[in-house]
């Protein structure tokens, strides 16, 4: 298919006042699509044969990935419920579970479609999802989200991951069967949770994982809540897994709540050494009692890949996902306290695997010809814009095909 956008604004370089940005250029051209990737920027190109969209001097920006989800056991869709109060933290919701996901069966693989959808009006061209497999449900939330990411293939990219939930060593040396045949059923990596509050046995957990993942040939995400100097040693082990074995795919810790509340020193040694291994970081951006918000410039620009999710959208655990992450990016620079052009519009990175239209110096990067055309058409006049005021989104490209487009009013920088 080819794509030809007319009237696109491109950022093109900052303004100064002195050392300062106080504001962003921008340009209107013509984009041409051809074949998934962008092929020309002009400002004036004619194609034959081409679908045609005005961008009516939209901003062109990348699209977003969503990092941490789970498309598999959600309300969203449904009725209003609010979650019940966790007397036992953690192991309340596990107890819920139990009966709460069988009973869910029927309508989960219509919420997920629903989930799913959200994710794509709101930007998303890619979503990794963790999907439970515990001894209730064993592997039959992977062989729903299976059926319902296929079926959006020609739309996003997508990731399974097969999440035990419920632990690893304490559901008993069967459940580990079950485990691999989630692996064996196509997930792209292995979870996990708290492996020392979870199984008392963090070691043992985090070996038997690994072992999975080498098995499996898959990559790693694990949830870690555990803070401090506990979560801090679970970090630890994880690294030091990574050494022994040489292990080479992807590792990421989702939440990594121990980032928040380290003593300097730990935190740096921790952040080097994460770095190094190149292991990713994903956060909700979350604000609730005690630290849990996660330093995130401060990781980023020490070499860790920190990217954002929304863990869930309405489920037993919380009511508050949205699936918009305009308005993670705005609570991620309210909580930061960034207000000026530059801080606000590199924070657009931590949604989009790391693309800004500029780089830290105001050079364009993207797009570039020959990148992959997955982008959205926003009612802004800058990134900054858009994070700052929620711009809509009036156009979600992916692969170089229009999947969502709805009517907007165009307010422009008025908005």
């Amino acid at each position: 298919m080819t794509l030809l956008l007319k009237n696109v604004r491109l950022e093109t370089g900052y303004l100064y006042d002195q050392a300062f940005v106080t504001a962003t250029e921008t340009k209107i051209v013509d984009v041409l699509i051809d074949n998934g990737k962008f092929v020309e920027i002009a400002p004036t190109i004619e194609a034959n044969d081409a679908e045609v969209v005005d961008a009516k001097e939209q901003l062109l920006v990348p699209s977003f990935k969503e990092m941490h989800t789970h498309i598999d056991k959600t309300y969203f869709g449904g009725e209003w419920r609010a979650p019940t109060p966790a007397t036992e933290g953690i192991f309340t919701r596990l107890k819920e579970e139990a009966t709460l996901l069988p009973k869910q069966l029927d309508v989960a693989e219509e919420r997920a479609h629903a989930m799913v959808r959200h994710y794509i009006k709101n930007g998303h061209t890619h979503i990794r999802t963790h999907v439970n497999v515990d001894p209730q449900i064993k592997t039959k939330h992977i062989e729903i989200a299976k059926r319902v990411l296929e079926s959006y293939e020609d739309q996003i990219t997508y990731e399974i991951v097969a999440f035990p939930q419920h632990g690893i060593l304490r559901n008993g040396p069967e459940f580990i069967t079950i485990l691999e045949k989630a692996l064996q059923m196509g997930a792209t990596h292995i979870g996990g949770v708290d492996p020392a509050t979870m199984d008392r046995n963090s070691g043992e957990v985090l070996k038997t994982t690994f072992q999975l993942a080498e098995k499996y040939d898959v990559a790693i995400d694990i949830h870690l809540h555990d803070r401090n100097t506990l979560g801090e040693f679970e970090i630890h082990q994880i690294l030091n897994e990574i050494e022994r074995r040489s292990f080479n795919k992807e590792v990421t810790l989702s939440h990594a709540f121990a980032f928040a509340d380290l003593p300097q020193q730990s935190l740096d040694n921790l952040i080097d050494r994460v770095a190094a291994h190149n292991v990713g970081v994903t956060t909700t951006v979350p604000i609730g009692a005690g630290p849990i918000t996660i330093p995130v410039k401060y990781m980023y620009d020490r070499g860790v890949k920190v990217s954002f999710g929304h863990d869930s959208l309405i489920d037993h655990w919380s009511p508050f996902g949205s699936g918009d992450t305009i308005q993670k990016l705005n609570q991620f620079v309210q909580r930061f306290g960034y207000i000026d052009e530059w801080h606000i519009g590199q924070s657009l990175k931590y949604a989009t695997g790391g693309l800004t239209p500029l780089n830290d110096d105001g050079a364009q990067q993207w797009p570039k010809v020959g990148d992959t055309a997955n982008a959205l058409l926003v009612d802004a006049v800058s990134s900054a814009h858009l994070i700052a005021r929620q711009c809509p989104i009036s156009t979600v490209i992916s692969k170089g095909n229009i999947i969502h487009k709805e009517e907007i009013e165009l307010k422009g920088e008025f908005r």
